[in-house]
């Protein structure tokens, strides 16, 4: 084999060599720059107050509860906060059921009618 064509060879090695260099680069440079961004938006999404001291419920009307109350609260109260945000959360979407088949000009359920 003459001797210009193992130049030859290795220059093509070299240039394919650079060549996957310059690719590796721009991928990394691409996985960097969304890795940057994600920590952006993480960093936005954890800026934010984690429990605002006064939320508004799903009627509107702000709540008072502060988070971890329910750590020196009695078993009994617990309770019976359960059980009535659970009664008013199933009116509400009674409300809305009721609501939207009144809209589409569905049959009512006659559990969902009051009878009072």
């Amino acid at each position: 084999m003459p001797w210009w064509t193992w130049i030859l060879l290795w220059v093509a090695l070299i240039a394919v060599t650079l060549l996957c260099y310059v690719f590796m680069g721009i991928r990394l440079f691409r996985k960097f720059m969304a890795m940057l961004h994600e920590f952006s938006a993480a960093g936005e999404e954890l800026g934010r107050p984690l429990h605002p001291s006064l939320s508004v419920e799903d009627d509107g009307v702000p709540s008072s509860k502060v988070f971890g109350a329910a750590v020196f609260a009695s078993p009994e109260q617990m309770r019976h906060d359960y059980v009535t945000a659970k009664a008013s959360r199933r009116e509400v979407r009674r409300q809305r059921r009721v609501k939207r088949k009144a809209e589409r000009g569905q049959p009512q359920s006659l559990h969902d009618i009051e009878f009072s």
